[in-house]
């Protein structure tokens, strides 16, 4: 099979993430999230780059690898924060080699990405990407609130077992995101892998308290209204339909030698097809990765077909069976 675009490929010999094309105004406006601790709300039509605003922040500000959640309409804030396996408990409990003793709570809970974000360390803050919240429950966007501004949460669970036996501390799991690139396949781990195994953080009389506040990247497609106290605790950042030198710097930037060691006539047809994007895009009609995949089919197919392009470059908007 010919290779895939490089976004679409996977594992050790995955490439690095291209570099994410911004406007300078909305640069000042990530800046800006940053330095006042704000989480940054983007909307935007799907696939103006969103969701990837926060990979390449992690990545511009070296901070490894993001905690992701996303959101769907049974999502609910608790296990953003944490879970806890009671049934793990409960059968480890009952097992002979257990049979009167008492097992530690720490052990079953794992804290979420929203909870191992707020877990950070000091100077070692954390990207998450709570993606798509406007497909939560209504509810939703209040209760974060509630966390973003406390910067603490509870772990009732392990409250009581504070009360119970007097130990004030607990040692509990950080989730471990997916690294970008499948690590290889050798003897020895790899040194991300084995600092991720052995990662943790603290938690004193059931409560996880925030020491840096993490870079937090909030994406909606609009398909509703969030209430004004949530609104007015965030950076707000509208992802405008991307004009065609912008286009063509995203293209330039995912393609890199692919593009610019293309023929005259391969070139010109990609100019085209950017044009014509321009105009039949706007609105959310077209995402950006739909013109990305026409233009690595031409790049890399000797004839394609216009019927194929058609199918390629369908509006969203178009529901209606070819």
């Amino acid at each position: 099979m010919p290779p895939g675009p490089p976004w679409r490929r996977f594992g050790p010999q995955r490439p690095k993430r291209p570099a994410y094309v911004i406007r300078p105004e909305d640069t000042d406006v990530v800046n800006a999230a940053l330095q006042l601790r704000r989480p940054l709300l983007v909307t935007g039509f799907p696939g103006v780059g969103k969701s990837s605003l926060a990979y390449a922040l992690a990545d511009d500000l070296g901070l490894g690898d993001v905690l992701h959640w996303p959101v769907n309409s049974r999502s609910v804030l608790t296990e953003a924060l944490y879970r806890y396996d009671a049934v793990a408990r409960l059968r480890d409990a009952t097992a002979p080699e257990h049979s009167g003793r008492r097992l530690p709570v720490e052990k079953y809970v794992v804290l979420g990405p929203l909870g191992t974000a707020l877990a950070s360390a000091a100077g070692s803050p954390r990207v998450l990407l709570i993606d798509e919240l406007d497909k939560g429950d209504i509810d939703l966007p209040n209760d974060l609130l509630t966390v973003f501004e406390d910067g603490a949460f509870e772990i009732p669970e392990l409250s009581r077992q504070a009360l119970e036996t007097g130990d004030r501390t607990a040692r509990v799991s950080l989730t471990r995101p997916a690294p970008y690139q499948a690590p290889d396949t050798g003897d020895e781990p790899s040194k991300a892998s084995s600092d991720a195994a052995g990662s943790s953080a603290t938690v004193v009389d059931g409560w996880v308290y925030c020491q840096e506040f993490p870079v937090v990247v909030i994406t909606s497609n609009g398909e509703r209204d969030f209430p004004p106290a949530f609104l007015r605790r965030c950076v707000r950042l509208d992802l405008r339909d991307p004009e065609p030198d912008h286009l063509k710097d995203v293209v330039k930037a995912q393609f890199g030698e692919d593009f610019s060691g293309a023929d005259e006539d391969t070139l010109a047809a990609v100019e085209e097809m950017i044009d014509k994007f321009g105009e039949a895009g706007r609105h959310g009609r077209l995402a950006t990765d739909q013109l990305l995949n026409a233009i690595h089919l031409r790049l890399s197919t000797v004839h394609l077909d216009p019927r194929v392009l058609d199918v390629v470059l369908r509006p969203l908007d178009n529901t209606d069976a070819p």
